[in-house]
């Protein structure tokens, strides 16, 4: 549903946005190269006017050469001809290459500052908005303005210049002929501003269409194994097909309008051929005009209605171009949530990782609240834990610690800075996130490791996994460390994934830590490894561990239990028990449940050995 909303929201502001501000906009990217416009440019006029000489040749060949019988010039026009044409060629190569570099850097500006864009945004702007439709914007739509700004912006002042051109070559010829070969212009003037006004909300429909049925593809080929396990690929197909089939209807609405308009634009044209070689064909049956000027004539002729049918398919790609310039800008434009202050402070070196929550509130929308009055008070190397049910607000505590939300209320204080007042870059690299669902590249196990630290040596990197416990298994597979794991590493298991992604953490070495139900989803055997990997990594290290087996947190500084956004108990694990309330309830279900995990361990073994 928030998607939805997102639409609107977006879909209004680009009725407030005007084409002319779209297109000014863009035609920013193009002033960065101005050699390659003007060069571009200028191989267009050149190759235009070579164009021009051949109706003009066209005459001299019928008039004074063929028809006086000079033989003699025949082979120096046939000669300005091929000249003409090859001028045309070489001018054509240049700016063919010129107009590619051109296209390609404009392309990668936009691309880099769209990414740029989309990695300065906060956590909060993804939840709204489906990976698919993000993806088609970067690419898809990037590469529709370009179009409108390289080749459209081109072949328009090309077409233009030959209008204008052709247009005076037409009245040298013949002013009478000239004024009738201008009938069809108002038919085509009013055809073109119809089809504008109506063209712009056919390619939005297009373009959303487009991002519907990309966004669905990207989740289904994600959840791929959910399908299957549950035996939706008929449901799965049945979405596909309608979002398919709002494309194609989409589509067909815009096909459908260009099918009406091109026919008729290029019906107006040649009736416009039509009434000249009647006048023209008078003209010469009555000795008032030659044959080599009609023909040279209806040779400009062509080159005169070919630009303005070009404009006319210039119109579709200026529309299509607006929608999808649109949603780029959609994105350009969107408010950095979770920004930096101009004189943000950096915090230097390695911090001691004393860390204080104050008054904490944090609302995800005003009619939203999740969290009230948190204090917590975590000194250096303490290990804080919290706990609760489902939806208490532990996940959203330790998400506003690296600030991937920002506070609504109160301060966190990082050795007594407030974290709001330092740089994201500098405050993100003192803390280290191992999480429930880890996430792996679609690399090898080597670049995931020294994704926490890039310039690492191969040492480093593998006394981290070996501190991770995965180093052994990692050795175990026929490439090692240069193995692959599959997107989202669905080569590993959720183990080996959760040791990886402990060993990556380990190796970036910070001195605070966020462990959110780091031994989640894995059977007993392998919770021990990783419980083993996580002693390792928060020796000497500030923790916030949210865990939902309590037996992991029984040796923590403090345990916090949360409760619909408010801590409603807290102390040690016996302070806590001792207590008896939320916390020692929990403890007394879990353990039963632990009781039945180990004695099933216990047969296991027993059966194996029998």
């Amino acid at each position: 549903m928030a998607h939805h909303d997102t639409e609107n929201d977006e879909t209004m502001v680009a009725r407030k946005r005007g084409a002319k501000e779209i297109f000014v906009r863009v035609f920013g990217y193009v002033k960065r190269y101005p050699g390659f416009a003007v060069g571009t440019m200028g191989c267009a006029i050149v190759t235009t006017l070579a164009s021009l000489a051949f109706p003009w040749l066209t005459q001299i060949l019928i008039d004074d050469v063929i028809g006086k019988r000079r033989s003699d010039l025949l082979p120096l026009v046939a000669g300005a001809v091929v000249t003409a044409f090859l001028l045309k060629a070489v001018f054509n190569i240049l700016r063919i290459n010129l107009n590619n570099h051109f296209e390609q850097r404009v392309i990668y500006d936009m691309r880099h500052d769209l990414y740029d864009k989309l990695q300065r945004l906060s956590v909060n702007y993804y939840d709204q908005r489906a990976t698919g439709d993000l993806m088609t914007r970067v690419i898809d739509d990037v590469n529709a303005v370009e179009r409108v700004l390289i080749d459209g912006i081109e072949q328009g002042t090309v077409s233009v210049l030959s209008v204008i051109g052709v247009g005076a070559l037409l009245f040298s010829f013949n002013v009478r002929l000239a004024m009738w070969a201008l009938t069809p212009i108002p038919i085509l003037t009013v055809g073109a501003l119809a089809y504008t006004m109506t063209a712009h909300g056919r390619y939005r429909l297009v373009r959303r269409a487009t991002s519907a049925l990309n966004s669905l593809l990207h989740d289904n080929l994600q959840g791929i194994r959910q399908i299957k396990g549950f035996g939706r690929e008929p449901h799965e197909l049945g979405r596909f097909a309608q979002r398919a089939s709002e494309l194609r209807t989409a589509t067909l609405r815009v096909m459908r309008a260009w099918s009406f308009y091109s026919p008729t634009m290029e019906f107006s044209a040649e009736l416009g051929r039509v009434i000249v070689i009647l006048v023209g064909g008078y003209a010469v049956i009555g000795g008032g005009m030659s044959l080599g000027r009609l023909v040279g004539f209806l040779s400009c002729l062509w080159m005169f209605y070919e630009p303005v049918r070009s404009l006319h398919g210039l119109n579709q790609m200026f529309q299509a171009g607006r929608a999808a310039g649109e949603r780029v800008f959609d994105i350009l434009d969107a408010p950095v949530e979770i920004g930096e202050k101009q004189n943000a402070s950096v915090l230097g070196g390695r911090v001691r990782g004393e860390v204080e929550y104050r008054d904490v509130g944090f609302e995800y929308r005003t009619d939203l609240r999740v969290l009230g009055g948190i204090n917590i008070h975590a000194r250096a190397g303490e290990t804080i834990a919290l706990v609760g049910p489902t939806g208490a607000g532990k996940s959203t505590i330790v998400n506003l610690l690296p600030r991937f939300y920002d506070v609504t209320h109160g301060q966190i204080l990082i050795d007594g800075h407030d974290i709001r007042d330092v740089t994201l870059e500098s405050l993100r690299e003192q803390i280290g996130i191992v999480s429930q669902e880890a996430f792996l590249f679609n690399g090898t196990i080597r670049e995931n490791i020294l994704y926490g630290r890039l310039d690492a040596s191969k040492a480093e990197m593998m006394d981290a996994a070996k501190a991770a416990n995965c180093h052994e298994f990692i050795m175990r597979l026929p490439e090692k460390y240069d193995s692959r794991v599959g997107e989202r590493g669905v080569k590993l298991s959720v183990g080996e994934k959760q040791r990886v992604s402990i060993a990556r953490a380990l190796l970036k070495d910070p001195p605070i830590l966020i462990l959110d139900e780091a031994t989640a989803s894995v059977d007993t055997a392998t919770e021990k490894l990783i419980q083993e990997a996580l002693e390792r990594l928060m020796a000497q290290r500030t923790s916030f561990v949210i865990a939902h087996r309590l037996s992991t947190v029984r040796n923590a500084d403090q345990i916090l239990v949360l409760k619909a956004g408010h801590v409603i108990e807290r102390g040690t694990h016996e302070e806590l028990m001792a207590a008896d309330g939320l916390y020692a309830n929990l403890c007394r279900v879990q353990s039963t449940a632990v009781t039945i995990e180990e004695r099933l361990d216990e047969m296991e073994v027993d059966a194996a050995a029998g």
